[in-house]
Protein backbone atom coordinates (compact mmCIF):
# COMPACT_ATOMS: atom_id res chain seq x y z
CA UNK A 1 0.00 0.00 0.00
CA UNK A 2 0.86 3.14 -0.75
CA UNK A 3 1.60 6.12 1.89
CA UNK A 4 -0.49 8.66 0.26
CA UNK A 5 -3.63 5.69 0.12
CA UNK A 6 -3.01 5.10 3.88
CA UNK A 7 -3.34 9.31 4.08
CA UNK A 8 -6.71 9.17 2.30
CA UNK A 9 -8.05 6.89 4.75
CA UNK A 10 -6.88 9.31 8.01
CA UNK A 11 -8.51 12.08 6.09
CA UNK A 12 -11.94 10.13 4.79
CA UNK A 13 -11.95 9.22 9.11
CA UNK A 14 -11.43 13.11 9.98
CA UNK A 15 -13.65 14.22 7.67
CA UNK A 16 -16.85 11.87 8.64
CA UNK A 17 -16.75 13.73 11.81
CA UNK A 18 -18.69 16.87 10.06
CA UNK A 19 -19.79 15.65 6.24
CA UNK A 20 -20.08 12.56 4.29
CA UNK A 21 -16.87 12.38 2.32
CA UNK A 22 -16.97 10.06 -1.22
CA UNK A 23 -14.21 7.37 -1.63
CA UNK A 24 -13.24 6.73 -5.43
CA UNK A 25 -11.34 3.16 -6.05
CA UNK A 26 -9.92 2.70 -9.41
CA UNK A 27 -11.50 -0.95 -9.60
CA UNK A 28 -10.79 -1.51 -13.89
CA UNK A 29 -7.83 -0.58 -15.49
CA UNK A 30 -7.47 -1.02 -19.67
CA UNK A 31 -4.31 0.08 -21.18
CA UNK A 32 -2.24 2.98 -20.40
CA UNK A 33 -3.18 4.18 -16.62
CA UNK A 34 -1.48 7.19 -14.44
CA UNK A 35 -2.30 5.09 -11.66
CA UNK A 36 -2.60 1.27 -10.17
CA UNK A 37 -6.03 -0.78 -9.41
CA UNK A 38 -6.94 -0.01 -6.07
CA UNK A 39 -5.23 3.53 -6.04
CA UNK A 40 -7.86 5.81 -4.15
CA UNK A 41 -9.30 9.57 -3.88
CA UNK A 42 -11.58 10.74 -0.93
CA UNK A 43 -13.19 13.78 -1.89
CA UNK A 44 -15.90 16.53 -0.14
CA UNK A 45 -18.88 18.29 -1.45
CA UNK A 46 -17.27 21.45 -0.59
CA UNK A 47 -14.08 20.13 -3.68
CA UNK A 48 -11.62 19.17 -0.81
CA UNK A 49 -9.33 16.23 -2.20
CA UNK A 50 -6.45 14.01 -1.20
CA UNK A 51 -4.80 10.74 -3.13
CA UNK A 52 -5.13 10.61 -6.60
CA UNK A 53 -6.81 8.32 -9.97
CA UNK A 54 -5.04 10.02 -12.34
CA UNK A 55 -2.96 12.91 -12.75
CA UNK A 56 -5.82 15.25 -11.68
CA UNK A 57 -8.03 15.81 -14.65
CA UNK A 58 -10.15 13.28 -13.31
CA UNK A 59 -10.33 14.27 -10.19
CA UNK A 60 -11.63 17.59 -11.30
CA UNK A 61 -14.21 16.30 -13.14
CA UNK A 62 -15.74 14.04 -10.61
CA UNK A 63 -15.77 17.15 -8.17
CA UNK A 64 -17.64 19.31 -10.69
CA UNK A 65 -20.16 15.63 -11.25
CA UNK A 66 -20.34 15.24 -7.16
CA UNK A 67 -21.61 18.88 -6.54
CA UNK A 68 -23.79 18.60 -9.14
CA UNK A 69 -25.65 15.52 -7.66
CA UNK A 70 -25.15 13.63 -10.54
CA UNK A 71 -24.14 10.52 -8.48
CA UNK A 72 -26.50 8.96 -5.97
CA UNK A 73 -25.99 8.08 -2.37
CA UNK A 74 -27.94 5.24 -1.66
CA UNK A 75 -25.19 2.37 -3.03
CA UNK A 76 -21.79 2.49 -4.47
CA UNK A 77 -21.97 3.50 -8.01
CA UNK A 78 -19.42 2.58 -11.30
CA UNK A 79 -18.03 5.59 -13.69
CA UNK A 80 -16.00 5.34 -16.34
CA UNK A 81 -13.24 7.43 -17.84
CA UNK A 82 -11.29 6.96 -20.88
CA UNK A 83 -14.22 5.49 -23.23
CA UNK A 84 -13.01 7.51 -26.19
CA UNK A 85 -10.23 9.40 -27.54
CA UNK A 86 -12.01 13.05 -27.19
CA UNK A 87 -12.72 12.00 -23.40
CA UNK A 88 -8.85 10.71 -23.14
CA UNK A 89 -7.64 13.97 -24.99
CA UNK A 90 -9.59 16.05 -22.44
CA UNK A 91 -8.57 14.43 -19.36
CA UNK A 92 -5.15 13.76 -20.50
CA UNK A 93 -5.08 10.21 -19.79
CA UNK A 94 -2.68 7.93 -21.65
CA UNK A 95 -3.53 7.27 -25.37
CA UNK A 96 -6.22 4.43 -25.67
CA UNK A 97 -6.07 4.48 -21.27
CA UNK A 98 -9.53 3.41 -19.55
CA UNK A 99 -10.41 3.74 -15.83
CA UNK A 100 -13.34 2.64 -13.89
CA UNK A 101 -13.92 4.26 -10.82
CA UNK A 102 -15.94 2.26 -7.72
CA UNK A 103 -17.75 5.81 -5.80
CA UNK A 104 -18.83 5.00 -2.25
CA UNK A 105 -20.85 7.70 -0.33
CA UNK A 106 -19.24 7.37 3.16
CA UNK A 107 -21.42 7.55 6.36
CA UNK A 108 -20.68 7.51 10.02
CA UNK A 109 -21.54 3.92 10.12
CA UNK A 110 -17.80 3.39 8.07
CA UNK A 111 -15.80 4.95 10.51
CA UNK A 112 -15.61 1.82 12.33
CA UNK A 113 -13.92 -0.19 9.35
CA UNK A 114 -12.07 2.68 8.09
CA UNK A 115 -10.37 2.60 11.77
CA UNK A 116 -9.68 -0.70 11.71
CA UNK A 117 -8.19 -0.81 8.58
CA UNK A 118 -5.50 2.47 10.14
CA UNK A 119 -4.90 -0.01 12.97
CA UNK A 120 -3.72 -2.78 11.35
CA UNK A 121 -1.92 -0.89 8.95
CA UNK A 122 -0.11 0.43 12.23
CA UNK A 123 0.39 -2.95 13.23
CA UNK A 124 1.52 -3.95 9.82
CA UNK A 125 -0.67 -6.44 9.56
CA UNK A 126 -2.44 -7.12 5.88
CA UNK A 127 -6.68 -6.81 6.08
CA UNK A 128 -9.12 -7.04 3.27
CA UNK A 129 -12.13 -4.58 2.50
CA UNK A 130 -15.73 -6.30 1.07
CA UNK A 131 -17.93 -4.32 -0.61
CA UNK A 132 -21.40 -5.03 -1.92
CA UNK A 133 -22.16 -3.07 -4.89
CA UNK A 134 -26.00 -3.64 -4.31
CA UNK A 135 -26.21 -2.67 -0.65
CA UNK A 136 -22.55 -0.38 0.02
CA UNK A 137 -21.94 -2.69 3.16
CA UNK A 138 -18.68 -2.99 4.02
CA UNK A 139 -17.04 -5.66 5.91
CA UNK A 140 -13.32 -6.63 6.97
CA UNK A 141 -11.25 -9.90 6.81
CA UNK A 142 -8.11 -10.29 8.21
CA UNK A 143 -5.66 -12.31 5.80
CA UNK A 144 -2.02 -13.60 5.85
CA UNK A 145 -0.52 -12.22 2.70
CA UNK A 146 -1.23 -9.23 0.61
CA UNK A 147 -3.68 -10.12 -2.44
CA UNK A 148 -4.36 -8.49 -5.50
CA UNK A 149 -7.38 -6.51 -5.92
CA UNK A 150 -11.13 -8.34 -7.12
CA UNK A 151 -14.28 -7.25 -8.78
CA UNK A 152 -16.43 -8.92 -10.49
CA UNK A 153 -19.30 -6.10 -10.80
CA UNK A 154 -21.32 -7.44 -7.53
CA UNK A 155 -18.54 -7.04 -5.23
CA UNK A 156 -15.14 -5.56 -4.23
CA UNK A 157 -12.22 -7.36 -2.19
CA UNK A 158 -9.10 -4.92 -1.62
CA UNK A 159 -6.26 -5.79 0.63
CA UNK A 160 -4.91 -3.11 2.41
CA UNK A 161 -1.04 -3.64 3.54
CA UNK A 162 1.66 -1.84 5.46
CA UNK A 163 4.35 0.13 3.19
CA UNK A 164 7.44 -2.10 2.78
CA UNK A 165 10.12 -1.14 4.84
CA UNK A 166 13.42 -0.87 3.64
CA UNK A 167 16.40 -1.26 6.54
CA UNK A 168 20.01 -0.13 5.52
CA UNK A 169 22.20 -1.44 7.31
CA UNK A 170 25.40 0.96 7.48
CA UNK A 171 24.92 5.00 7.31
CA UNK A 172 27.72 5.95 4.56
CA UNK A 173 27.59 7.84 1.41
CA UNK A 174 25.89 4.90 -0.35
CA UNK A 175 22.97 4.87 2.55
CA UNK A 176 22.23 9.02 1.83
CA UNK A 177 21.38 8.23 -1.72
CA UNK A 178 19.49 4.84 -1.60
CA UNK A 179 17.39 6.71 1.47
CA UNK A 180 16.59 9.27 -1.11
CA UNK A 181 15.36 7.02 -4.01
CA UNK A 182 13.63 4.92 -1.32
CA UNK A 183 11.72 7.30 0.13
CA UNK A 184 10.89 8.62 -3.65
CA UNK A 185 9.92 5.26 -4.14
CA UNK A 186 7.47 5.25 -1.26
CA UNK A 187 9.94 2.67 0.92
CA UNK A 188 9.80 3.58 5.06
CA UNK A 189 13.25 3.79 5.32
CA UNK A 190 15.47 2.70 8.40
CA UNK A 191 18.96 3.19 8.86
CA UNK A 192 20.75 1.34 11.49
CA UNK A 193 24.64 1.18 12.15
CA UNK A 194 26.39 0.39 15.54
CA UNK A 195 29.05 3.27 15.22
CA UNK A 196 27.62 6.08 16.66
CA UNK A 197 29.86 8.18 14.77
CA UNK A 198 28.30 7.50 11.15
CA UNK A 199 24.82 7.98 12.67
CA UNK A 200 26.02 11.05 14.11
CA UNK A 201 27.17 12.37 10.85
CA UNK A 202 24.74 11.39 9.00
CA UNK A 203 23.63 14.10 5.79
CA UNK A 204 21.12 12.19 4.19
CA UNK A 205 17.13 12.45 4.74
CA UNK A 206 14.95 12.54 7.04
CA UNK A 207 14.96 8.87 7.80
CA UNK A 208 14.61 6.97 11.39
CA UNK A 209 18.71 6.51 12.49
CA UNK A 210 18.59 3.56 14.83
CA UNK A 211 21.68 2.50 16.34
CA UNK A 212 22.43 -0.68 17.41
CA UNK A 213 23.63 -4.57 16.61
CA UNK A 214 22.15 -5.53 13.53
CA UNK A 215 20.82 -8.77 14.00
CA UNK A 216 18.97 -6.83 17.29
CA UNK A 217 17.45 -4.00 15.16
CA UNK A 218 16.57 -6.69 12.63
CA UNK A 219 14.71 -8.96 14.87
CA UNK A 220 12.90 -5.54 16.17
CA UNK A 221 11.89 -3.51 12.74
CA UNK A 222 12.16 -5.65 9.94
CA UNK A 223 11.63 -9.31 9.94
CA UNK A 224 8.00 -9.63 8.19
CA UNK A 225 7.12 -10.51 4.45
CA UNK A 226 6.80 -6.59 3.97
CA UNK A 227 10.66 -5.63 4.65
CA UNK A 228 13.69 -5.01 2.61
CA UNK A 229 17.21 -5.55 4.28
CA UNK A 230 20.58 -4.19 2.59
CA UNK A 231 23.50 -4.00 4.33
CA UNK A 232 26.17 -1.27 3.13
CA UNK A 233 28.98 -1.38 6.12
CA UNK A 234 31.93 -2.99 3.72
CA UNK A 235 32.58 -4.79 7.51
CA UNK A 236 32.27 -8.13 7.54
CA UNK A 237 31.67 -8.57 11.22
CA UNK A 238 28.79 -6.20 10.47
CA UNK A 239 27.27 -7.31 7.55
CA UNK A 240 27.41 -10.99 8.01
CA UNK A 241 25.76 -10.17 11.20
CA UNK A 242 23.00 -8.76 10.09
CA UNK A 243 22.61 -11.41 7.03
CA UNK A 244 22.82 -14.35 9.37
CA UNK A 245 19.80 -12.89 11.48
CA UNK A 246 17.89 -11.47 8.41
CA UNK A 247 18.41 -14.34 5.79
CA UNK A 248 16.52 -16.43 8.73
CA UNK A 249 12.92 -13.63 8.51
CA UNK A 250 10.74 -13.42 6.55
CA UNK A 251 12.13 -10.51 4.61
CA UNK A 252 10.93 -10.38 0.85
CA UNK A 253 14.63 -9.10 -0.40
CA UNK A 254 17.82 -9.31 1.34
CA UNK A 255 20.67 -7.73 -0.48
CA UNK A 256 24.50 -7.34 0.22
CA UNK A 257 26.66 -4.71 -1.46
CA UNK A 258 29.58 -5.41 -2.81
CA UNK A 259 32.19 -6.94 -5.98
CA UNK A 260 31.96 -10.72 -6.98
CA UNK A 261 35.19 -11.60 -5.12
CA UNK A 262 33.71 -9.99 -2.17
CA UNK A 263 30.47 -12.26 -2.21
CA UNK A 264 32.36 -15.08 -3.28
CA UNK A 265 34.49 -15.02 -0.09
CA UNK A 266 31.23 -13.88 2.00
CA UNK A 267 29.03 -16.61 1.08
CA UNK A 268 32.08 -19.18 1.87
CA UNK A 269 31.98 -17.09 5.71
CA UNK A 270 27.86 -17.73 5.87
CA UNK A 271 28.17 -21.75 5.18
CA UNK A 272 31.42 -21.73 7.80
CA UNK A 273 28.85 -20.41 9.77
CA UNK A 274 26.01 -23.34 9.00
CA UNK A 275 23.68 -20.57 7.40
CA UNK A 276 21.88 -22.90 5.93
CA UNK A 277 22.10 -23.59 1.85
CA UNK A 278 18.38 -22.05 1.27
CA UNK A 279 19.03 -18.96 3.27
CA UNK A 280 21.92 -18.15 1.70
CA UNK A 281 20.35 -18.63 -1.71
CA UNK A 282 17.89 -15.74 -0.64
CA UNK A 283 20.81 -13.39 -0.47
CA UNK A 284 20.65 -10.81 -3.44
CA UNK A 285 24.73 -10.05 -4.05
CA UNK A 286 26.27 -8.14 -5.50
CA UNK A 287 22.80 -6.26 -4.56
CA UNK A 288 21.62 -4.15 -7.42
CA UNK A 289 21.29 -4.92 -11.20
CA UNK A 290 24.52 -5.31 -13.45
CA UNK A 291 24.38 -1.73 -15.46
CA UNK A 292 28.15 -0.96 -14.62
CA UNK A 293 26.94 1.33 -11.82
CA UNK A 294 30.72 2.71 -9.91
CA UNK A 295 29.08 5.79 -8.02
CA UNK A 296 27.25 5.41 -4.63
CA UNK A 297 24.22 7.61 -6.69
CA UNK A 298 24.80 4.63 -9.88
CA UNK A 299 25.05 1.55 -7.20
CA UNK A 300 21.51 3.18 -5.02
CA UNK A 301 20.26 3.44 -9.10
CA UNK A 302 21.14 -0.23 -9.65
CA UNK A 303 19.05 -1.47 -5.85
CA UNK A 304 16.49 0.13 -6.41
CA UNK A 305 15.80 -0.92 -9.89
CA UNK A 306 16.15 -4.82 -9.30
CA UNK A 307 13.75 -4.43 -6.67
CA UNK A 308 11.46 -2.75 -8.50
CA UNK A 309 11.94 -5.28 -11.57
CA UNK A 310 11.56 -8.01 -8.71
CA UNK A 311 8.05 -6.35 -7.33
CA UNK A 312 6.62 -6.04 -10.58
CA UNK A 313 7.00 -9.64 -11.52
CA UNK A 314 6.34 -11.15 -7.96
CA UNK A 315 3.81 -11.12 -5.72
CA UNK A 316 5.60 -9.04 -3.36
CA UNK A 317 3.83 -6.49 -1.17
Amino acid sequence: MQAVDKEVLKHALAWLGETQPWLCTIVKTLGSSPRPVGSLVAITDDSRQVGSVSGGCVEEDLVERLRAGEFSCEQPELVEYGVNAEENERLGLPCGGRITLLLQRLSEIDAPWVTAVLTALEDRRCIERHVELATGATTLSPVAHFTALGFDDQRLRQCFGPRTRMLLVGGGQLAHNLAELGMAMDYEVIVTDPRQHFLDQWQGPAVQLVQGMPDDIIREYASDQHSVIITLTHDPRIDDMALMEALGTDAWYVGALGSKRTTEKRLARLRQLDVPEWQIARLHAPVGLDIGSKTPIEIAVSIVAELTQIRSSSAAP
